[in-house]
């Protein structure tokens, strides 16, 4: 999105009161980190210096990958905050807007909370800037998003796990009380679809319009997941501007072994033009906790989610699109064959979709819970049992929270005209989809309504 705009005195750059006030006391702790180089390049790039400023963040990016994410000292994911400001900035005052809000972007995603209100706000006036312009990417054409009806529902099915459908459907509720929902899911940990409960959202329209997520966030960049699942050797993550994923997902063929879908990432607190779009249930706050976390999935028919299970309690809330689940109750959890190695031992080792009977002899008969999740449904899920989700030629958008207390045995439920609670989970989308989780502070001992 470059733009040959010319611009004024006052409008060819942004402010960041935040780092102005915080740099001296900022720099001083990457220099006891023995950051000096970096010091010196952030102190050039202030004044202007446009290699120093790419040289500081390169070497900020550097100790970003100098290990395991968790192991990252926060002062250098402030340095890189601090150098993608100084970049971005640069950038925006050749009127290189494009390349501008990329760096941005990456400050956000990868860096740290101290510059994050100077981070947004340059967003907000690069964008708006760009708006101005005329300089926002029309890289698609105007239209609206093309669901993959015109794959039968037969051959749907047919894409489905062995026995899907066949055995115990999850309930559904085409309304629930906060005290019911607790009293007769939470408590008991029974899965549940909730309906009827988002028909004010205006994501339920907004999302369904291609041209729309273009304009709002086609110029941002966002992490992306390449392959079948996280499972596969494959697999592998990008960084890629919205609009080129919305282009893949357009050009995405069913059959296809390496689709690309957003998955888990934090959208809305990046692009607050689609947070606006949502509004939080008011299940998330039953149990007296807090919301701990608000993530998008968006991905094309056919994308899975192999058979895991979250720590934390989860509302899913499904608003484009189809996707199938499937849930295991918690007491299963051994005869789903975890991993054991650390990274994966929240992931089953089954292939629902090829289950091999020799490793897994177990996995054929055990009891499940099933449905379908469709536009405007809510669905809880318990974060201790396996589930599996599939979805296949559907196009889907869902939304996720986490909370901060969990037991063995926690509910996840799923808002999105459905909710659902139990252990482990697996998904497939049965259209282009987009949907929802949030995770959630769910305890017996902090519920808002005392139950008997």
């Amino acid at each position: 999105m470059s733009s040959s705009t010319a611009f004024t005195e006052s409008s060819d750059h942004f402010e960041t009161p935040t780092m102005d006030l915080e740099a001296p006391t900022l720099l001083q702790d990457i220099t006891e980190q023995g950051g000096y180089a970096y010091v010196s390049m952030a102190t050039l790039a202030a004044a202007g210096d446009s290699r120093a400023a790419e040289a500081a963040r390169e070497m900020a990016w550097e100790q970003l990958h100098s290990g395991p994410w968790h192991s990252v000292l926060p002062v250098w994911r402030d340095a890189y905050s601090m150098a993608c400001l100084h970049v971005a900035r640069l950038h925006f005052s050749k009127g290189e807007l494009s390349e501008s809000l990329r760096v941005l972007d990456m400050g956000l995603i990868m860096g740290g909370m101290l510059l994050r209100k100077d981070l947004d706000s340059a967003v907000d006036k690069v964008s708006a800037k760009a708006r101005d312009a005329g300089a926002v990417s029309e890289q698609l054409a105007k239209r609206k998003l093309v669901r993959q009806d015109g794959l039968r529902d037969a051959e749907v099915l047919q894409s489905l796990p062995f026995k899907s459908l066949s055995l115990k459907l999850v309930g559904r509720r085409p309304s629930l009380s906060l005290e019911g929902f607790l009293r007769e899911y939470f408590l008991s940990g029974s899965p549940v679809i909730i309906s009827d409960s988002m028909a004010h959202w205006p994501a339920r329209t907004k999302w369904n319009d291609m041209d729309y997520l273009r304009r709002v966030a086609g110029d941002r960049t966002v992490p992306v997941e390449v392959g079948k699942n996280y499972l596969c050797p494959e697999w592998k993550q990008e960084l890629i501007t919205f609009s080129q994923f919305l282009a893949r997902i357009e050009a995405n063929d069913f059959s296809s072994d390496a689709p690309t879908y957003l998955a888990q990432h934090p959208l809305f607190d990046q692009i607050s033009e689609l947070r606006n779009d949502i509004c939080i249930p008011d299940y998330c706050f039953a149990g007296g906790g807090e919301l701990r976390s608000l993530n998008a999935w968006f991905g094309p028919a056919g994308t899975v989610t192999p058979l895991h299970h979250d720590p934390h309690h989860n509302i899913l809330a499904q608003v484009v699109g189809r996707k199938y689940v499937r849930l295991y109750h918690a007491s299963l959890s051994e005869e789903l064959y975890p991993y054991t190695e650390t990274m994966l031992k929240n992931s089953s080792q089954v292939d629902l979709d090829n289950i091999d009977e020799i490793r897994f002899p177990k996995v054929h008969d055990l009891g499940f819970e099933d449905c379908i999740l469709e536009e405007a449904i809510t669905y809880p899920l318990e974060s201790t049992r396996p589930n599996h989700i599939l979805a296949r030629r559907a196009w889907k958008a869902s939304h996720s929270t986490r909370p901060v207390n969990f037991r063995s045995g926690q509910t996840c439920y799923f808002y999105s005209h459905a909710c659902i609670v139990y252990l482990f989970f697996y998904s497939f989308d049965l259209s282009l989809s987009l949907s929802l989780s949030l995770s959630l502070s769910l305890s017996q001992s902090t519920m808002l309504f005392p139950i008997p």
